[in-house]
C-alpha cells in the first residue's frame, strides 16, 4: 500500500511539472472530442468536408448550387461536365473550387429556355393570381430585358461589397405582401434549401442574368415553370430571417450586382 501510495505522488508531482499550455491542449482536445468538435471545412461543406467539392443533397439544383458557390450556372455546369438540361443527382460529387477554370464569360453558351414541365400540371395556375395586387408598371431595360420592382415596399438595406456584405436589397413589407417576378423568365429553383435565404425562387431571365426572391412566406410558382414579368411567384414573409421582408438579387453571369442599377428609380 505504502509503495502505491507512493506511486500516485510520484505520478502527481511529473504532471505538474508539464507546461501547463500542453495541459490545456490536451484538455480542449478530449472535450472537442467529446462535444463533436466540427472543423472549418466541415462547416464549409457537412457532406464532404472538402472546401474543393460538394456533395449533392436532395431538392439542391445545379442552379442553387451555383447562386451558393458564386458560380455561373454554365460554368459550374462545364467544369463538371453536366450537359443541358444540367440535371444533378442526390449523391453526385461536384468540383465547386473556381481558381482552376476560366471564367464564366468564357464559356460559350449552349443553354435554351428551359424545357416545361409537360407531365406535371402546374398547381398553381391562373386563380393563384386572379386577385392578386398589380404589379409596379415602370420598367428598365437592360439588353433583351425589361425590369420592374419585385414589391411594393421601401428599400431598407441596399447592396454593399463592404462589410457588412449584402449581396442584394432589402425589400419592406407586409407578411403575406405579393412578391413579383422582375421580368419574365423560368423558375430554376423553389425551395428552402440555401442556408440564409428561407424560402427562396430563384429565376433564370438569359444566358447571362438570374434574379432570387428570398424569406418569402409561401412559394406559389414551381421549378421549370414559365413567368412573366410583374406575375406574382411569392409572399413575403420572415423565413430564414428575423423580420419581415424581401431580400432580392441579381446576379449576371454569377456574379452579384446592384439591383438599383438595373430596377427603376421611383417606383
Amino acid at each position: 500500500m505504502q509503495i502505491l501510495k507512493c506511486q500516485k505522488i510520484h505520478q502527481i508531482r511529473v504532471f505538474t511539472q508539464i507546461p501547463a499550455l500542453i495541459v490545456i491542449s490536451v484538455m480542449l482536445a478530449v472535450l472537442s472530442g467529446c462535444a463533436g468538435f466540427v472543423s472549418v471545412e466541415q462547416k464549409f461543406d457537412p457532406v464532404s468536408g472538402d472546401r474543393n467539392t460538394h456533395i449533392v443533397q436532395k431538392s439542391e439544383t445545379l442552379f442553387s448550387l451555383a447562386w451558393r458557390y458564386g458560380w455561373d450556372y454554365k460554368a459550374l455546369a462545364s467544369a463538371n461536365n453536366i450537359s443541358y438540361p444540367y440535371t444533378i443527382y442526390p449523391g453526385q460529387k461536384l468540383t465547386i473550387r473556381q481558381s482552376e477554370y476560366a471564367s464564366a464569360s468564357d464559356f460559350s453558351s449552349s443553354s435554351k429556355s428551359l424545357t416545361k414541365n409537360k407531365s406535371t400540371k402546374n398547381s398553381h395556375g391562373p386563380s393563384a393570381y386572379k386577385n392578386s395586387p398589380q404589379a409596379p408598371k415602370q420598367v428598365v431595360t437592360q439588353g433583351s430585358l425589361n425590369w420592374s420592382w419585385p414589391a411594393k415596399g421601401e428599400v431598407i438595406a441596399k447592396f454593399s461589397t463592404k462589410a457588412p456584405t449584402n449581396k442584394g436589397i432589402d425589400i419592406s413589407g407586409s407578411l403575406g405582401e405579393s412578391v413579383f417576378a422582375a421580368a419574365a423568365g423560368s423558375v430554376v429553383y423553389a425551395g428552402s434549401g440555401l442556408l440564409g435565404y428561407g424560402n427562396l425562387v430563384i429565376i433564370k431571365h438569359d444566358d447571362q442574368f438570374l434574379s432570387a426572391y428570398a424569406h418569402n412566406k409561401e412559394l406559389l410558382v414551381k421549378e421549370n415553370q414559365e413567368v412573366k414579368a410583374g406575375q406574382t411567384i411569392a409572399e413575403i414573409g420572415s423565413s430564414g430571417t428575423d423580420k419581415v421582408k424581401l431580400h432580392f438579387e441579381i446576379r449576371h453571369k454569377g456574379k452579384p450586382v446592384d439591383p438599383l442599377k438595373y430596377l427603376p428609380r421611383a417606383k
